[in-house]
């Protein structure tokens, strides 16, 4: 799940030098995501994951890190 989100982010949304080096828990807002990014981001996840991410879910604490997103995702799929 996170080399999909990584593939993704790092090609359509935000430029990072070395993507290699951006670990699971760096910060993606400060990497340059922004709130456009954010709903491409979330029309991806769900169609990708076949899920719905609640619109009142949307804030730092669910997109900040690849650890973050993927957790938000888990706890859709398994809802």
């Amino acid at each position: 799940m996170k080399k999909k989100l990584r593939d993704f982010i790092f090609h359509e949304l935000v430029f990072v030098a070395e993507p290699d080096q951006f670990s699971d828990d760096d910060d993606l807002l400060e990497a340059g995501l922004d709130s456009m990014g954010i709903m491409r981001l979330i029309m991806f996840i769900e169609n990708e994951y076949g899920v719905t991410l609640p619109d009142t879910e949307i804030e730092p604490d669910n997109v900040q890190s690849f650890n973050a997103l993927a957790h938000w995702i888990l706890r859709h799929q398994n809802g």
